[in-house]
């Protein structure tokens, strides 16, 4: 079982990532994350996809797309970083990539089973490492991070976001 990381293994500012996610068996947690925001969303029609709380915010679909990038990025990172390639990794802009992938055009299911494709892809990498993988570190966006924290923040983004959905777009 991994442990939750330690502060000097990841910039501070991913604290309100790490944070979030509770004790236990990361998979299992993994696991039940996506179980629980399939459920949460899969009854949404693509009026209520679309929807934005907001001018300038994102819809639903655009919340669900950039989980899914921010993860596919993150288990990247994850995979050079447990691997041993210390090559420094660049910078991700979050904001350009939902910009430039017209969430809009695809789907509510399309896109939720995009995010499951990769959760569970997320899942296999994890359950493929060893300890000494997880305590590896490497250098994402200047800043030195273990592969554990990539991890922890892959998690903690989701619950990050699941937040967001039910307190600004789910409240009716």
């Amino acid at each position: 079982m991994i442990k939750k990381p330690l502060p000097d293994e990841y910039p501070a500012y991913y604290e309100t990532y790490i944070g979030l996610v509770p004790d236990g068996l990361l998979k299992d947690i993994l696991n039940t994350q996506m179980e629980d925001l399939l459920a949460l969303l899969s009854d949404l029609d693509e009026a209520q996809a679309n929807f934005r709380y907001a001018d300038n915010k994102w819809t639903v679909k655009e919340v669900i797309g950039h989980i899914t990038d921010t993860e596919r990025v993150m288990s990247y990172r994850l995979l050079r970083i447990a691997r041993g390639d210390r090559t420094p990794l660049a910078n991700y802009d979050d904001e350009q990539y939902v910009r430039e992938a017209s969430f809009h055009s695809r789907s509510l299911q399309n896109l939720l089973e995009e995010l499951k494709a990769v959760r569970y892809a997320t899942i296999h990498l994890i359950n493929g490492l060893n300890e000494d993988a997880f305590l590896r570190k490497g250098v994402a966006s200047k800043h030195e991070i273990s592969a554990r924290a990539l991890a922890y923040i892959i998690a903690g983004h989701e619950l990050h976001h699941v937040n967001i959905l039910k307190e600004k777009y789910l409240t009716n």
